[in-house]
């Protein structure tokens, strides 16, 4: 069938569907000719509502040339007084934008995207919401804007937001990142589907790329989308003050009605696990369960370099000195609670009720910058080094165990073969010097050396059940709590 569709339907497909993208530039272009940024951010006038049913017919017969013959929408859709934003969940491929074209709401875009060409035009038609990766403030702007425009009684059109930030495979609902939930206004839930087999639709990192999903997808007789318009969630005070606790509980609606687990990891999480450090996490990493207290305990993500500098200037200070959970409790500035017990445990490896705050620094130093392992490894040398800036293998051994997050690790070969003069200890010059020259040493020195070929680290994350990243796979949908596991068991 793909070969056939290849010679025959998807060439004719692909033009026509081109076209009516082409064919749809010059209203949007018409349409704000003349208009500068404060024009384009004010609510329809009459003309463009006509622009709009104008646009609306365009796109839809450029999902048609693309197979989606027929779009079953299930339920009602809210007006903007009734509900000013629309969460939109599952996200899971660049043809999600058939709700988009459907209704026009503004949505949210990264600034860069108005520049590119007849697309940027279209983006910036329906007045999205934009984010400026180059603007440090950029977060709070977004916020803000959503804000302004969902306490704006029905003036504005609707925000269409994907709460779960990326791209999944729909076999369950990540964590819900809370900007759409902050203005504690009611929301519409939607859900999507794509009751298709084969799925050609799933856009993700680990499968096949954009080009190729087009291909596949145009190749197929005929593609089935279904959008379902859930009931308008009114929030309670609580929610309305907790954002998260709001996120979680649309998230927990949405989930029933696609009949899917939810899974308190998020997009960050799979960075962690799948980052292209030196340094490949195992499939049975206590950091994840890490970020997770992280995010719990209220370090924010743009804030957690910032207070990785400060507490590993603490920790220096402390001069290898171990501390009780009332004293960690202080040494993070944040009042003790099971959140804080829970990360306290996950380092307490001798259930000692004492643990070692070095160890916490170059956990967060992970997470902070899952990719840049050199750096975490020189800041764990700063830690552990004696007076003369050297460290011992029992030393390399601590720091690699608790920046892999695992229980036991054999450094023993890497260790000699960083230590060229057999001088028993190492400083970070001569491991920096050793890394440039076997930028695979992890592979080379640890996994291979330690896990043989049986190891769960050698478990490719192709083969994560849920499509995300390896270990992610929920179990129900309940909020049930697993066992902690600690770094040393």
């Amino acid at each position: 069938q793909i070969a056939f569709m290849t010679l025959t339907l998807f060439p004719i497909r692909l033009f026509f569907a081109a076209f009516m993208m082409l064919l749809a530039w010059p209203f949007a272009f018409i349409a704000s000719v003349g208009s500068d940024e404060q024009e384009l951010v004010k609510p329809l006038s009459w003309w463009r509502k006509i622009v709009d049913v104008l646009l609306k017919a365009i796109m839809r017969m450029m999902w048609l040339a693309g197979g989606f013959h027929w779009i079953n929408v299930k339920g009602r859709r809210a007006l903007p007084a009734e509900a000013a934003i629309l969460t939109v969940a599952p996200h899971s491929s660049y043809f999600d934008a058939i709700p988009v074209t459907m209704t026009f709401a503004s949505i949210v875009m990264k600034a860069e995207s108005k520049d590119i060409p007849v697309w940027g035009t279209l983006i910036k038609y329906i007045r999205p919401v934009f984010v400026s990766r180059s603007d440090q403030d950029s977060r709070r702007k977004t916020v803000e804007e959503i804000k302004r425009r969902a306490q704006s009684d029905g003036k504005w059109p609707q925000i269409m937001i994907f709460p779960e930030g990326t791209c999944t495979n729909r076999s369950c609902l990540i964590t819900f990142k809370p900007g759409a939930f902050i203005p504690g206004v009611p929301v519409q839930p939607v859900v999507l589907r794509y009751p298709n087999k084969p799925d050609t639709i799933t856009w993700t990192w680990q499968g096949p790329g954009a080009l190729e999903i087009l291909w596949l997808t145009l190749c197929q007789f005929h593609n089935s989308v279904e959008i379902e318009f859930l009931p308008v969630y009114i929030p309670s005070e609580e929610e309305r003050k907790d954002p998260v606790l709001y996120a979680n509980n649309v998230r927990r609606v949405m989930a029933e009605a696609l009949g899917v687990s939810v899974t308190d990891y998020t997009f960050e999480d799979c960075q962690l696990a799948l980052a292209e450090g030196q340094l490949r996490l195992p499939p049975d990493t206590c950091l994840l369960e890490f970020a997770k207290l992280v995010r719990s305990l209220g370090l924010k993500p743009e804030t957690l370099e910032d207070d990785l500098d400060k507490y590993a200037a603490s920790a220096t200070k402390m001069k290898k000195e171990k501390v009780n959970l009332k004293e960690f409790s202080a040494y993070l500035e944040f009042p003790e609670s099971d959140t804080l017990e829970s990360m306290f445990g996950l380092f307490d490896e001798n259930e000692d009720g004492i643990i070692d705050v070095r160890e916490f620094v170059i956990a967060l130093s992970v997470v902070c910058k899952p990719s840049k392992t050199l750096e975490t490894i020189q800041l764990a040398f700063q830690l552990y080094q004696s007076e003369n800036g050297t460290i011992t293998e029992d030393n390399l051994a601590h720091i690699l165990k608790t920046a892999m997050g695992v229980s036991q690790i054999n450094v023993t070969h890497l260790f000699r073969a960083v230590d060229e003069e057999e001088k028993g200890e190492i400083t970070y010059d001569d491991f920096y010097r050793f890394a440039e020259l076997h930028p695979h040493f992890a592979e080379d020195y640890l996994y291979a050396d330690q896990m043989g070929a049986e190891s769960s680290l050698e478990t490719s994350p192709l083969s994560a059940a849920n499509g995300i990243c390896t270990d992610f796979s929920p179990e129900n949908a309940e909020y049930k709590k697993k066992p902690l596991q600690k770094k040393l068991n």
